[in-house]
């Protein structure tokens, strides 16, 4: 019977919808093709590498870590750098050189991070600017303060945000020179930060202060302090001041023994780092007031930009901000601004665009200067005082670090390089 040409054959039709059936497949994938590569491409992260001394030190790098985090978050929800989020890859790094130089590589070989920063000691910094250097990639030290990371072990992929030894000491030499203190006592501790900065003031006194002698030197174990015997070698110099760059634990054992036998009275007293709030909060009521100190009175800041940070980070974490806070959200706001000013992750471009780069921090400008690598990011200096049950700074001022960097002859005559 001949079929209508209103009724097609039945296999006619089922061939006919199966061709419609395939066009839509092929249509269909040919469009995920044609819209997944870009999307794919554009999700692909920049991989970043973090490591730090998180399991011993955690009152200073877990602050840090937070601060961080909260760059990272604040810069991700705005599409990251370069079309692209930002992925940090954090490890410990045992506080070791050893470890860390491990983890590095791990982080560079396995991971394939385009750039690492971080490191809390200044030893494990030192060995992360050499381990750097070797492999020809970038690495931003945030934290460790000795001299040796910009100027004798610094090289073309090393860089440093916070203010190195030399600077900061250098504030403080400032101050010493209105107390009139010429008989002065060193207490630091026996490792590469603690000699760097002894070194560095050792020289500056006795430049900057005419007659200045240094009658006494102790250098007690880092984390095993013998509070007794250091303050009693202090006391039989008779110092007119000390010169103090204890941290962590072993600076609450010295505060303490120190307030007990009044070895602090009618002295003139200057502590690296101690208006910190990662040092200070730990000593509570037994902060020795009137010492002048290095630190981040926070909460006093009143520059909208800090401020915006400090309720941020305080919305996010439920906690005051430390400097290692402030230190980490630093440090990632930086390295976005890096990548995107050099258009890539690669070594060589993030070095040309680090060199004399200007950035806008929550802080103010900081220059991250060419002949060194190392930023501008100055102190905070005041006096030590007691705020209800805990301490802060008072009479402070913030230096900017540019007044207090190194010469370019000193700098060239350390430099290997």
């Amino acid at each position: 019977m001949r079929q209508s040409a209103l009724h097609p054959p039945k296999s006619f039709m089922e061939g006919n919808e199966m061709a419609k059936v395939s066009m839509i497949r092929w249509l269909a994938l040919g469009m995920a093709l044609a819209l997944g590569a870009p999307a794919s491409a554009q999700q692909a992260p920049i991989k970043i590498g973090e490591l730090n001394s998180y399991a011993r030190w955690a009152a200073f790098t877990v602050p840090y870590r937070n601060g961080w985090q909260l760059a990272l978050d604040e810069i991700n929800a705005k599409g990251g750098v370069l079309g692209r989020k930002i992925e940090i890859i954090s490890r410990e790094d045992g506080a070791t050189t050893g470890d860390a130089t491990r983890v590095a590589d791990e982080l560079v070989t396995r991971e394939g991070v385009s750039l690492l920063f971080g490191s809390f000691l200044s030893n494990v910094g030192v060995a992360m600017a050499d381990y750097a250097n070797q492999k020809k990639i970038v690495y931003v030290a945030a934290e460790p303060l000795t001299d040796a990371i910009t100027m004798a072990q610094g090289n073309r992929y090393t860089f440093r945000v916070r203010p190195s030894n030399y600077m900061q000491v250098g504030m403080l030499v400032e101050q010493a020179k209105a107390s009139g203190a010429k008989r002065w006592a060193i207490v630091a501790p026996n490792y590469e930060y603690g000699q760097s900065a002894a070194q560095v003031f050792k020289r500056l006194i006795q430049e900057r202060v005419p007659g200045a002698e240094i009658v006494a030197e102790q250098y007690p174990a880092l984390g095993k302090i013998e509070a007794g015997a250091t303050v009693s070698a202090l006391e039989q110099a008779k110092p007119d001041g000390i010169f103090n760059v204890l941290f962590g634990p072993d600076l609450t054992q010295f505060v303490r023994e120190g307030n007990t036998r009044g070895l602090f009275e009618d002295k003139s007293i200057l502590s690296l780092l101690t208006g910190e709030p990662e040092w200070l909060l730990p000593l509570k009521d037994e902060v020795p007031e009137g010492w002048t100190v290095t630190g981040y009175p926070w909460d006093e800041i009143t520059e909208p930009k800090h401020k915006a940070f400090v309720d941020a980070y305080r919305a996010k974490f439920n906690e005051t901000p430390r400097l290692g806070s402030l230190l980490g959200y630093m440090v990632v706001y930086m390295i976005r601004d890096t990548i995107e000013r050099s258009g890539s992750a690669e070594s060589d471009a993030l070095v040309k665009a680090f060199q004399d780069a200007k950035f806008d921090t929550v802080i103010g400008p900081v220059t991250m200067r060419g002949i060194d690598h190392q930023a501008s990011m100055g102190a905070w200096v005041g006096k030590l005082v007691l705020k209800g049950a805990t301490g802060g700074m008072t009479d402070w001022k913030y230096h900017d670090g540019t007044s207090f960097l190194p010469t370019e002859a000193e700098v060239k005559a350390a430099r290997k390089e």
